[in-house]
């Protein structure tokens, strides 16, 4: 793995590092019947992305090696409770000849809290076309925002130990070679990864990584047009904001810790939810993947009103 930027060092106090595939493991209690637990990505509300890759990583448990994931669609159904285990039920609704169906059912406390399909394919060579990549500046030299989040509450930080594993710099939006923004379409460009190396030689890990990744701003900006992402603000939220459904498409070949560009726009927010669109990019300007999410996107009422 090409290291371009430094790691944050661990300071006195700070909890134990998780290893990023710590993330992603999963107990299998029986044929088709796998447990994992998650972390907090709210309060009392487990991450939502964790859940997604989770869900995927059991299905993709349940299939052979020489297929790769192409795509997944996923809802959110209730809020996943981070003190408890998630059991994950696998269905095999298909094995073709190229294909295969999973559809995964999260489940708490006897009830659903997230269902997801997933399609798998043995890879195959055609004709190939893709968007541009924007010439947004790279990783090196953008601030970490974790380090801002560590100075000005350090007790949050510390309890936040599932994201001390995954490092993020935002593009700023007056940065060289910024895409301008179109009227009533907010964006946001970042770049992501893992923090610790992932086995190159397993597509799932991989692809099961950017799928957690995909979860950490896609919903923010769907409320862009009014606050920033959490890991870039100091004030108290001014929305209710909550994944609705989550799909991506995988095009090509991933490496997820490596560095990688999410370039994000929200296209439309209306009737109390907001529309994200996404795209991922690796350092030689590759579309590895595609992402879209739907949020639950209400402002709150100021206190005592």
């Amino acid at each position: 793995m090409t290291i371009d930027a430094p790691a944050r060092e661990q300071q006195p106090g700070d909890p134990k590092p998780v290893h990023f595939l710590d993330l992603l493991r999963i107990e299998e209690l029986d044929e088709n019947l796998y447990r994992g637990w998650c972390h907090a990505g709210a309060p009392l509300r487990a991450f939502g992305g964790q859940v997604a890759a989770q869900a995927l990583t059991a299905g993709g448990r349940t299939v052979d090696q020489a297929r790769h994931v192409h795509s997944l669609h996923g809802y959110f159904m209730r809020p996943g409770d981070p003190r408890r285990p998630i059991v994950y039920q696998v269905e095999r609704l298909r094995d073709g000849r190229s294909y295969a169906t999973r559809r995964v059912t999260a489940v708490q406390r006897g009830e659903a809290i997230f269902t997801l399909s997933a399609s798998f394919k043995v890879p195959e060579t055609s004709r190939e076309r893709q968007r541009t990549m924007p010439p947004v500046p790279g990783p090196e030299g953008l601030d970490d925002p974790f380090l801002t989040w560590a100075a000005n509450d350090p007790d949050d930080f510390r309890a936040a130990l599932g994201y001390h594993s995954l490092e993020i710099r935002f593009v700023p939006s007056d940065a060289p070679g910024m895409p301008p923004e179109l009227p009533g379409v907010p964006q946001q460009f970042v770049w992501l990864r893992t923090g610790t190396p992932l086995p190159a030689d397993d597509p799932l890990i991989q692809t099961c990584a950017l799928t957690y990744l995909s979860d950490l701003t896609l919903a923010s900006t769907t409320a862009l047009h009014l606050q920033k992402h959490a890991f870039q603000r100091t004030d108290p939220t001014r929305v209710s904001l909550a994944s609705l459904d989550h799909a991506m498409w995988f095009h090509r070949p991933i490496r997820a810790d490596e560095w990688v560009l999410f370039a994000q726009r929200s296209p439309s927010a209306s009737d109390g939810r907001g529309l994200a669109l996404g795209e991922f990019y690796d350092r030689d300007g590759v579309l590895v993947a595609s992402a879209v999410q739907e949020t639950l996107l209400r402002e709150l009422r100021p206190k005592g009103n």
